[in-house]
């Protein structure tokens, strides 16, 4: 929302997100379009000979991670393109991510919930610690609603850095309308602000990460007018993208309990009694209760399959692990939707778990 907003208002941008659907490229994007697989390629070159010199040399002891490296190239493709504004997504935490090089112009912090507990903690305010480090000294945070153990850690990160920390929860709405496909709403905010919004991103949850968008830009002094085209023009292929019609094809990947909880919601409030598909998948290093606490007892169908990636669960260990008997395994994607295929026009099929999963569903479904 926020790196549209800014290309609405004129900005040459660059956005670096993670993970990728389909290609790698979609990672770097420079005016929301990836970036070609020649430049991707030469900037691969580019850091990949810098790390051989270095190591050579002495000066660091091991290559380079892979995110690590695409990180380094979209810092050298932005620089390249010339870009204005870069929009820069954390990997995973943020005090010791590879983004965390930077100098920001604003931070900008969304609601915190139990992920990767492995590497940031098994408490919400240690995960809060991870996420803190990308405040820094005298620069602008805006900070979404938090469970309160989570904002407090952020306030007083920030109160340390003298680092102006705003909160989302400062802004609000009214005329609230969720529906199945987005929302509309009015947004008031400090100083007597106050604009509609036209949401696409489908989910209660968005309206929350909206605030959150509105916050920061109206901090970095975009105008109601800008940032209204920019959240109306917004797109996030993967995230609840209805893909297929009759029966309806859902692409969201949950891949944390706060994903699946939102996804669960929006299954239950805009499609109660209808019968639901769900195939399913999620990688080893994910919490299966968590994620499959809220979901599986909303499917009439279940699927479990694995994505091409070697960290992920097994079918068979998904059916073990979560107790459910009743699921069927698939050996992949395609397998999964030939199963699938056995929904009725009325019947709705979700696509889950698994951003990696997603990305496999799509290049089949949409191309």
């Amino acid at each position: 929302m926020i790196e549209r907003t800014l290309r609405e208002a004129g900005v040459l941008t660059g956005l670096y997100t993670s993970p990728h659907l389909a290609e790698p490229v979609e990672r770097i994007r420079i005016l929301g379009r990836p970036v070609p697989f020649a430049d991707f390629a030469r900037a691969f070159d580019e850091v990949h000979g810098a790390a051989e010199r270095l190591i050579a040399a002495g000066a660091i002891d091991m290559h380079p991670t892979y995110f690590e490296t695409i990180t380094a190239m979209a810092f050298l493709l932005f620089r390249q393109y010339g870009v204005e504004t870069v929009v820069l997504e954390t990997g995973m935490g943020g005090r010791l991510d590879a983004t965390n090089v930077v100098d920001p112009v604003i931070s900008v912090i969304t609601p915190i919930d139990f992920d990767h507990e492995k590497w940031l903690g098994n408490t919400l305010a240690q995960i809060a610690f991870e996420k803190a480090g990308i405040i820094k000294p005298g620069r602008p945070v805006v900070v979404a609603r938090q469970r309160p153990e989570a904002m407090a850690v952020f306030e007083r990160r920030a109160a340390e850095l003298g680092a102006p920390l705003e909160r989302a929860a400062d802004w609000r709405t009214s005329g609230l309308e969720l529906h199945a496909f987005g929302s509309r709403f009015r947004v008031h905010g400090p100083g007597g602000v106050s604009f509609p919004v036209e949401q696409p991103l489908i989910g209660a949850h968005q309206v929350e990460n909206a605030l959150t968008a509105v916050a920061a830009l109206h901090q970095l002094g975009y105008t109601p007018a800008q940032i209204r085209r920019g959240i109306a023009a917004t797109d996030w292929p993967g995230r609840l993208e209805l893909v297929r019609r009759s029966p309806d094809i859902f692409l969201d990947g949950a891949h944390n309990p706060a994903g699946a909880r939102a996804l669960a919601g929006y299954l239950r409030h805009f499609h109660h009694g209808r019968r639901i598909w769900m195939i399913f998948a999620a990688m080893r290093d994910k919490n299966l209760r968590a994620l499959g606490g809220p979901l599986f007892p909303l499917a009439s169908e279940l699927i479990f399959t694995a994505p091409a990636q070697t960290r992920a669960f097994t079918p068979e260990e998904l059916r073990e692990l979560s107790g459910e008997s009743r699921a069927r395994t698939a050996p992949d994607i395609r397998a999964a939707l030939g199963m699938a295929s056995a929904a009725a026009p009325e019947d709705l099929i979700v696509i889950t778990g698994s951003l990696y999963l997603v990305g496999e569903a799509r290049e089949l479904l949409v191309g």
